[in-house]
């Protein structure tokens, strides 16, 4: 069903990892907030941006370390110092960076066919944190 890229994951820029990850991340909240019954689009999407902003996002990334290996850890490095030439507008620097190495860590994930990674990882998340 997808589509993957013929680059190595792990030559690929952090920014690209990145984009990949926000929307693995969307995907996943979406869903899981889906299965719980909700229905109402408003309320669907005010829930979901809660949960993907980048301080929620920065506040995962905390929860997670303890739990990565060295190369994801590697990669949400990557991710971190990327420099993207944006500026945040509703949240601190540091927040954006780190959501941004934390995005880049499930972008990874999912581009080498880590999907049993990627549910451990969301289920601590989920678990722990009350992510949906």
């Amino acid at each position: 069903m997808w589509v993957y890229p013929q680059t190595d994951p792990a030559e690929m820029p952090a920014l690209v990892l990145a984009y990949i990850g926000d929307a693995v991340l969307e995907l996943y909240v979406r869903t899981a907030l889906v299965s719980q019954g909700l229905s109402k689009v408003r309320k669907l999407h005010n829930e979901a941006s809660n949960q993907v902003r980048a301080t929620s996002q920065a506040q995962y990334l905390h929860e997670l370390e303890h739990l990565l290996t060295e190369k994801e850890k590697a990669v949400v490095k990557r991710g971190r110092n990327a420099k993207s030439g944006h500026t945040p507008k509703n949240t601190e620097v540091i927040d954006y960076r780190l959501s941004t190495g934390f995005e880049a860590l499930f972008g990874y994930l999912f581009l080498t066919r880590s999907d049993e990674r990627i549910s451990e990882l969301l289920k601590y998340l989920f678990t722990n944190t009350g992510i949906d």
